[in-house]
């Protein structure tokens, strides 16, 4: 399995195309593409596994473990300062969560910290 093989299956698992994933990222729409035949230099790999939250030697293949979902506490998450990238854990749809809905997450969990 090659490391486009991976971003695929990653990809997919968040409900976007390797090319959206591409945009997202600020590579070049294909540059994804190119990676069937080639290693990414160590930033773009570091880049990658951030952003599907697995490591780069899952990426590379070294570890053959599944990215397993990760447990989100909301709490945490409402006490975060507003500058927090809520999308690197959080989404609906695999899409960004709209500004007035992470604001009304913010009140109604720091409404629950207060009880």
């Amino acid at each position: 399995m090659t490391i486009l093989d991976r971003i695929k299956e990653l990809s997919k698992s968040r409900d976007k195309t390797v090319k959206e994933v591409a945009i997202e990222l600020g590579l070049g729409e294909n540059y994804l593409y190119s990676l069937k035949n080639k290693i990414p230099n160590g930033q773009t790999l570091q880049k990658l596994a951030d952003y599907f939250h697995v490591s780069v030697d899952y990426l590379l293949g070294r570890d053959t473990t599944e990215p397993e979902n990760q447990t989100v506490d909301l709490a945490e998450l409402a006490s975060k300062p507003k500058d927090f990238d809520w999308d690197s854990v959080l989404s609906v749809g695999g899409k960004p969560i709209p500004e007035e809905d992470k604001e009304i997450i913010r009140r109604l969990f720091a409404h629950k910290l207060s009880d």
